[in-house]
């Protein structure tokens, strides 16, 4: 049987640290995972990869 690995969560650099954190993110082999940080055994969002690099794409193209 063959087992997945655990995620490793992370928060955005440009979180507050503060525990008002809105989402934490995991890479995984075919995407992204996305989940509230504040309720970690709540529901997770799987983004596959072409659509996660697009998203950072358009956000870096936004950042000032």
């Amino acid at each position: 049987m063959t087992t997945t690995p655990t995620p490793h969560w992370f928060k955005s650099s440009y979180s507050g640290g503060s525990g008002t954190e809105c989402v934490e993110c995991a890479r995984t082999g075919d995407g992204t995972l996305v989940r509230d940080s504040k309720h970690v055994e709540g529901p997770v969002v799987v983004v596959p990869s072409h659509a996660w690099e697009t998203f950072i794409r358009a956000l870096r193209g936004r950042l000032v």
